[in-house]
């Protein structure tokens, strides 16, 4: 019965995954607009609508009705090289009108896992359609779309909904500030190209002074004038501006240019600057005091000090003639610092005086850099429109989008830090709680009650293979830790189950933090109280079922790399996003597989966890690195007694007594019979034997016709 449960429930993902792939949807990002795109984007319009051609800084198409502007279309990607919350690009395409409010929206393609299967495609449209009427000065935080008939969020979709709201909103703001819909100050990338994309080679760019270049010898650090023919091999410091794509891109990879750009607030840049020879551009300081002390932005008088979160680390660069480099660092100039990339600036270089032992102080150098006029846009190009009459303040510097988010779920965070602190302690002393049966069980079901309500129900907090997916991609396309912050939650889950795997294995997340896990457990405690009876699955198939979850990983990772959102579809096979994401909201074919799996847990306990979960089998491949071995068994164990074994949450105790790694999920339930002298059967044994040796024994022995 459960084999054909098993069976069944794997037919049904086949099923889902072959009738779904052709649902997924490209990604592209419009480069010409017409007059269809043109009435969807402005459905308030009663009059003929004429589009433009699309203009760049940053790319838009005017939309005229009758000769008059009324306002602009334009592409999030296109704009803003805009990507979801799996890292991957999105694209809406809308309209601003001339008083900065965006005056409608469509989702044009997509790959965010949760829309490409899970939400229905009307619930998703009504949310961007309801995108109409955002102020594109107001900050996204303060954002709201419940004044217009739709929800503000898609429900089991909070933070993939909240990133298609930022990208429309931030893009919508730069085309406005761009046209002169907005007051001065809120411009992006003022006077740059940031449309333009030329191949060019290391060579070219340093020729040209995209990239500057300072050549330090050893007896520079000596004296302070640079003489860059020296023989000397001190340092060879380079920087650049990437916010132009024919230097970023050619410098970093389309691909992790999109991604850095696509993850800047709006009015950052960011600089390279790498470095090689004996000397660190970045010393060791900053990652105790989280400021870089060596080097320093200077324009116009002002000092810029970047912090350790401006910084991220490139092991190297995607451009072929590079030079040998020892250092390779991005830097994020944040829009408050009120940085013009392109007006001229320096990048200063401080040598500390041990170095040069004649100095008392440190020695300053400066690199000077000027983007070059290829790069910047003409003047009578920006002055050529006449800015319309715009009311209202200008677009406002905010915080990240990540930042907002947290802020918006401090409760959520809060209750989350205390029920993992919680765990610990049980982790860490779970030689006390097991010592009483009672307190022992009463502990567990109802920590895996408050996982499933909590976790589960209220926050959505499920963790999921299409998360690994997602980290592998980003690991081997330019990691961002600004896409994983969007979701606290998962990102502070995923950050204890890291370090709990080098420590204790796969099972402190399966066993006690999955909210589907725990779901199962909690109805197969209810089965057993019903008197339902339970299947045994004899050791020698039961073993050789476990490689069905490790196959289903590798087959959804290999697809990923072949197409993510089909890798996404196979996903499915988990059913976290119908119970816990949408609560059951869906179609029927995925609420009756999910049902299908819990019932086949009511027989057999956490029947999905053993043989199916991808996301327990990639947790559980490292399991065998951790560090500790606190589950204590004796030598007894698998030879004289099988009560643990027969007792086991996921049957992960082999006949011979050995609990096996791979598959536990650290329920305790062993170490309460270890403790327990009315079950352990050693412990049995051994209270005999001292009942059987007792002086009080031993006299009624003696006594005559005590035998009797």
């Amino acid at each position: 019965m459960s084999i054909g449960c098993g069976l069944r429930a794997l037919a049904i993902a086949l099923w889902l995954v072959v009738t779904s792939m052709n649902s997924v949807v490209p990604t592209y990002a419009y480069d010409s607009f017409n007059s269809v795109d043109a009435t969807r984007l402005f459905p308030a319009r009663a009059g003929a609508l004429a589009v433009g051609a699309v203009e760049s800084d940053p790319p838009a198409a005017p939309v005229l009705e009758g000769g008059r502007l009324i306002g602009y279309a334009f592409s999030t990607r296109a704009v803003s090289n805009s990507v979801g919350y799996g890292g991957r690009p999105i694209d809406i395409v809308a309209g601003v009108d001339l008083n900065g409010r965006i005056s409608g929206a469509v989702l044009a393609a997509h790959e965010e896992p949760i829309f490409v299967i899970g939400v229905s495609p009307r619930t998703l449209a009504e949310f961007v359609t309801g995108l109409a009427g955002l102020d594109v000065r107001q900050p996204i935080s303060a954002v709201r779309t419940e004044q217009s008939g739709a929800p503000d969020h898609v429900s089991g979709a909070t933070v993939s909904s909240t990133v298609i709201k930022a990208a429309v909103i931030r893009a919508g703001r730069a085309v406005a500030s761009s046209r002169g819909l907005l007051p001065a100050g809120a411009k992006l990338s003022a006077g740059i190209d940031t449309r333009s994309m030329v191949a060019k080679t290391w060579q070219a760019l340093e020729r040209e002074g995209a990239i500057a270049h300072l050549h330090l010898t050893s007896a520079d650090v000596g004296r302070r004038e640079v003489d860059s023919d020296s023989g000397g091999g001190f340092l060879d410091l380079y920087v650049a501006l990437l916010t132009p794509p024919t230097i970023g891109q050619n410098l970093l990879g389309r691909a992790t240019y999109e991604r850095l750009l696509g993850n800047l607030p709006d009015g950052a840049h960011a600089l390279m600057v790498a470095a090689d020879g004996a000397y660190s551009f970045k010393g060791t300081a900053w990652r105790q005091s989280g400021r870089f002390d060596r080097i320093q932005l200077e324009q116009g008088g002002k000092t810029i000090v970047f912090e350790a979160s401006d910084h991220d680390n490139l092991e190297q660069l995607a451009i072929a003639d590079q030079p040998a480099l020892r250092e390779i660092g991005i830097f994020v100039v944040r829009p408050g610092a009120h940085f013009d990339p392109a007006a001229p600036w320096r990048l200063s270089l401080m040598v500390e005086p041990m170095l040069a032992p004649e100095r008392q102080q440190s020695i300053m150098f400066n690199l000077e850099y000027s983007l070059p006029q290829a790069y910047l846009l003409k003047a009578d190009v920006r002055s050529t429109r006449t800015p319309p009459v715009a009311s209202g303040t200008a677009a406002p510097q905010e915080n990240e989008l990540w930042v907002e988010i947290w802020r918006g779920r401090t409760f959520a965070i809060a209750v989350t830090a205390i029920i993992l602190l919680a765990l610990l302690v049980v982790l860490f002393s779970h030689d006390i709680l097991v010592r009483d049966v009672r307190r022992y069980r009463i502990a567990r079901l109802s920590f895996l009650g408050f996982t499933v309500v909590f976790l589960g129900v209220y926050a959505g907090a499920q963790l999921s293979v299409v998360h690994i997916v997602t980290f592998a991609h980003a690991v081997l396309g330019g990691f961002n830790w600004d896409q994983f912050l969007l979701d606290p939650l998962s990102f502070i889950l995923w950050s204890f189950v890291a370090l709990c795997l080098l420590f204790w294995g796969r099972g402190v997340f399966c066993g006690w933090l999955c909210p589907f896990g725990a779901l199962q457990e909690l109805l197969n405690e209810g089965a057993r109280y019903l008197n339902i009876k339970q299947i045994e699955v004899p050791w020698s198939l039961h073993e050789r079922l476990w490689p069905i979850k490790y196959v289903i990983f590798l087959l959804i990772l290999g697809i990923s790399f072949k197409s993510i959102s089909n890798a996404f579809v196979v996903a499915e096979i988990e059913p976290f996003k119908t119970v816990i994401a949408l609560q059951f909201l869906r179609g029927v074919p995925y609420v009756a597989y999910a049902l299908l799996l819990l019932a086949a847990g009511l027989f057999i306990e956490r029947f999905f966890c053993r043989y199916l979960c991808p996301l327990g089998a990639a947790l559980a491949i490292p399991a065998r690195l951790r560090l500790f071995e606190w589950l204590k068994r004796r030598p007894q164990c698998g030879r004289e007694c099988r009560i643990c074994a027969a007792r086991c949450t996921v049957q992960a105790i082999n006949p011979i007594g050995t609990i096996v790694p791979n598959e536990c999920i650290y329920c305790l339930q062993c170490q309460a019979n270890y403790y327990d002298a009315k079950t352990c059967y050693p412990l049995i044994q051994r209270a005999q034997r001292r009942t059987a040796q007792s002086p009080k024994a031993i006299t009624n022995a003696k006594k005559p016709g005590s035998a009797a």
